[in-house]
């Protein structure tokens, strides 16, 4: 081993060019570094913890193209998280030498890295530190995976194209392996036993490998919300322990399976509120609950701050909300308590047309209402028992929704709804 491995400062500049790399070039920078240490043709890396693009390969093109999702899913079932191993597998549809490295950190689900050595001897310290660095990355990953930014959200939903298209590919392969079948057993140079021998492993093949990409896809798509809720526990558990707010963290209702994207931002959002409610010092009491009502997801974070004015969710977490198609509700009432929602739907589809008016969620027509009538934002606020503040952003929401720059314009699109006067509200 290099010299310079052995010093501290060598070291901790590897794993800080490793973990300032793009979520895109982590294989590519990892592999540079790993070179170093061990020199190798290709690199191959499978992930749990990413929706968009799982498999990824560098190296050698020759077997770049080749590699398949079905030989890391038999090499990641035959790795140790934490531990290099040196076995002999198929890669790029050929028996190699490979060395495994797999992780298993606290946030994530893994990863499996796959390397094709230059050098039949490997040296276990090399081996090692290889290994350790991996686990390095592998949890800067799995952190950045759970609590993605909006632009990552998007193009997440940008990769369902891309899966269709896998899945149509992947339906021509199999139709592939049909006619094959179906030659051999029409076959007139085989005899009958041969012919049932070849049938029967081609099949058994070709069912493997759907298995195994079916499993895959399922595995990285799809999360069930106890699974996930059990995460934000985990996360949350020393806050909860040392906090001196009564923190109630209220298993789900409903246990469907989330998309892997709607899961990580259902965890950034209920974190969020939760960390936001803390932080209020009147706060003595919270609750975060999550409800699957059909094809919504409902995030709900009740506090008893008297304080409402700084109940308005900040701009990160609605960033992350409205990118998938989620919206806010807040109800804030001044001396008793702020109840924020998230709202996420569990799919993307095409919304049918609406009329700017049924964008409204019901607070928020009883804000137009009152816009409607001339009052004034504290009016309307003494009248519905919410804060001026959180009416402010009501009306924020509203010219936004409707596509107007001001309450009168607002005011002119619900002249033609027979809208009922603002109420007073007893609390």
């Amino acid at each position: 081993m290099d010299a310079s491995w052995s010093n501290p400062r060598h070291v901790l500049a590897v794993v800080e060019r490793l973990l300032s790399a793009p979520r895109p070039h982590l294989l590519q920078r990892f592999s540079e570094e790993l070179e170093k240490l061990i020199p190798h043709r290709a690199a191959a890396m499978q992930t749990g913890d990413c929706p968009r693009s799982p498999l990824k390969v560098v190296g050698d093109e020759a077997i770049a193209r080749a590699v398949t999702s079905a030989e890391l899913r038999r090499l990641a079932d035959r790795s140790e998280p934490g531990k290099p191993l040196v076995v002999d597998g198929v890669l790029g549809g050929l028996e190699r030498r490979l060395v495994l490295f797999s992780s298993m950190p606290a946030v994530g689900k893994g990863a499996v890295l796959v390397v094709v050595p230059q050098d039949v001897e490997l040296p276990a310290a090399e081996l090692e530190l290889g290994s350790q660095l991996w686990n390095v990355l592998s949890t800067d990953a799995g952190q950045r995976a759970a609590d993605p930014g909006p632009d990552v959200l998007a193009s997440n939903l940008a990769a369902a194209t891309a899966r269709a298209k896998a899945i149509t590919d992947l339906g021509q392969t199999h139709a592939a392996t049909l006619t094959t079948l179906l030659a051999v057993l029409r076959s007139g140079r085989l005899a009958d036993a041969e012919a049932r021998r070849t049938a029967t492993d081609l099949a058994a093949d070709a069912l493997l490998d759907l298995k195994s990409v079916v499993d895959r896809d399922q595995a990285l798509s799809e999360e069930r919300a106890s699974v996930a809720f059990a995460a934000l526990r985990a996360q949350l558990a020393d806050l909860v322990r040392h906090t001196e707010v009564d923190v109630d963290l209220v298993d789900p209702v409903g246990d469907a399976s989330l998309p892997q994207d709607i899961a990580h931002t259902a965890l950034t959002l209920t974190r969020g509120l939760v960390l936001a409610a803390l932080d209020r010092p009147a706060t003595t009491r919270l609750r975060a609950s999550w409800r699957l009502e059909g094809p919504l997801l409902r995030i709900t974070v009740r506090d008893d701050c008297p304080e409402a004015a700084g109940a308005v969710p900040a701009r990160g977490l609605t960033e992350r909300l409205t990118t998938l198609g989620g919206h806010w509700e807040v109800d804030a009432v001044p001396g008793w308590g702020t109840t924020v929602t998230a709202v996420l739907p569990l799919g993307v589809a095409e919304p049918p047309e609406l009329r700017p008016l049924d964008r409204l969620n019901p607070r928020e027509v009883e804000v137009l209402t009152g816009i409607s009538q001339g009052l004034r934002n504290r009016q309307i606020a003494e009248q519905l028992q919410l804060s001026e503040h959180t009416v402010k952003f009501h009306v924020r929401n509203i010219l936004g929704k409707l596509d107007v720059t001001s309450r009168g314009e607002a005011a002119a699109l619900a002249r033609d709804l027979r809208l009922e006067p603002v109420a007073h509200r007893s609390a």
